[in-house]
């Protein structure tokens, strides 16, 4: 079927003709008469796409609204940008037709006429609906006409699809690279405890869904550090969770996250250091330190802080686990001058013990200084050896440590060092409270 409108006689077949001539035995080429015509259809199709684009684009218009749902909610000024690159994409085929060695300009150039927050209102999805609508509406009109310009315009809406799907991509490479500045952002704030009014909108920002408890944990970087493999583990086992890459270092800031129904079960909430566990093999060799909870996102400062200051001691603990709690490393903290350990050591194991009873604190003190020993304690303190046991029973309830234990045995000793420094317990000797001997 030929069509006499955009020449596609024997002038664009190439098969001989009235217009082909032969001089001489040989043929000559194509005669003028025929480029004049093929030029001719050319620009009589260029000339009816322009006198019928702005009824394309009125007929488009119209058809989204009654096809598509998600356009007809939109705002007016949101349907004015939309129609505005149904617009340009029926201008740019035209310009496509009498130069497709434009093809990338021009594709660019649709999207470029759309206001930028056009691509946070429509997705990739909604724009390949809108340019099949736009082809259908197109494909309708000019079949009838030419069967070699409708071939060309599901050729160019190729090349529109391919353009969208790169204006997009493009656009999610920017917010991704966006995204991690901003989480190292946060991240830093939290490290320095430099916390300001806007933390919250910057974590919100983040798409943050923590709920509750959160922790820090600090230990190496990887050589080839895979962060999906862990934000996809986190998600497993219901956690938020921020990641900061430091050189060497690696943090991950764990906050609580709704955990995926499976089934109906009741899914039970982990416990830090067992997320850690979890987590343990996204880091690299070395130590692993998980600092303790605090209630919220805006308190982890004094997480990471106390993270950070276990990391810097861990190798001083020969045989420390991994992880390990920062607050298990607490003599290490202290001894290298954290001051939050200090305190820490003092109020939870000096005041409790010297508030309850000065018998315990006097039996704890007998029982480090002589080796641990329940008969060497006993003998100092004029009591039974159960006597000495059920004290210490009393020590680990109070204050929950063991005092039996070596490990807890370090920890106890070093805060009634710390607790009676600055007190009147260093003029005193001895269980019964004596004077000191020392000379005046």
């Amino acid at each position: 079927m030929s069509d006499p409108e955009i020449g596609t006689g024997p002038a664009l077949s190439g098969g001989a003709g009235p217009d082909r001539v032969s001089s001489g035995g040989g043929e000559t080429g194509a005669a003028p008469a025929g480029s004049d015509r093929v030029a001719r259809d050319k620009a009589e199709t260029l000339a009816w796409l322009r006198r019928i684009s702005g009824d394309l684009a009125t007929a488009t218009i119209q058809r989204l609204e009654d096809t598509l749902p998600w356009y007809a909610g939109m705002p007016p000024a949101r349907r004015s940008a939309v129609g505005l690159v149904a617009q340009a994409g029926i201008t740019s085929f035209t310009q496509w037709v009498e130069d497709p060695a434009q093809t990338p300009a021009i594709a660019s150039d649709i999207f470029a006429a759309a206001p930028r927050e056009l691509l946070r209102s429509v997705s990739l999805t909604q724009t390949l609906q809108l340019v099949r609508v736009t082809v259908e509406v197109m494909e309708e009109r000019v079949a009838e006409r030419s069967k070699t310009v409708r071939e060309a315009m599901l050729l160019y809406s190729r090349e529109v699809a391919f353009a969208a799907a790169d204006v997009y991509a493009r656009a999610a490479e920017a917010r991704g690279l966006w995204d991690a500045r901003l989480e190292a952002l946060v991240v830093d704030s939290i490290l320095t405890g430099e916390a300001d009014d806007e933390l919250p909108s910057r974590i919100a920002a983040l798409g943050w869904h923590g709920h509750g408890e959160v922790a820090v944990l600090v230990g190496t970087t990887p050589p080839q550090f895979d962060v999906d493999q862990v934000r996809r583990t986190a998600r497993k086992l219901g956690v938020d969770v921020l990641i900061g890459v430091q050189g060497s270092r690696l943090v991950l800031v764990l906050g609580r996250a709704d955990l995926p129904a499976r089934g109906g079960d009741e899914v039970t909430e982990l416990a830090f250091t067992e997320i850690a566990k979890r987590l343990e093999p996204g880091f690299g060799t070395g130590h692993l330190v998980l600092g303790p909870p605090v209630a919220a996102l805006v308190d982890a400062g004094q997480s990471a802080r106390a993270a950070l200051a276990g990391f810097a001691v861990a190798r001083a603990w020969r045989n420390a686990p991994r992880p390990v709690e920062a607050d298990d490393l607490l003599p290490e903290r202290a001894l290298a001058g954290d001051a939050v350990a200090k305190q820490t050591l003092v109020e939870r194991v000096y005041r409790p013990l010297q508030a309850h009873s000065a018998d315990l604190v006097a039996t704890l003190w007998s029982y480090l200084d002589n080796g641990r020993s329940l008969e060497a304690t006993a003998r100092e303190l004029y009591v039974h050896p159960n006597t000495v046991r059920y004290r210490l029973k009393r020590v680990s309830e109070v204050i929950g440590w063991d005092a039996t234990g070596p490990r807890e045995a370090l920890i106890l000793q070093t805060a009634l060092i710390l607790g009676s420094i600055g007190t009147d317990a260093t003029r005193r000797r001895g269980p019964a409270g004596r004077r000191s001997s020392l000379p005046r």
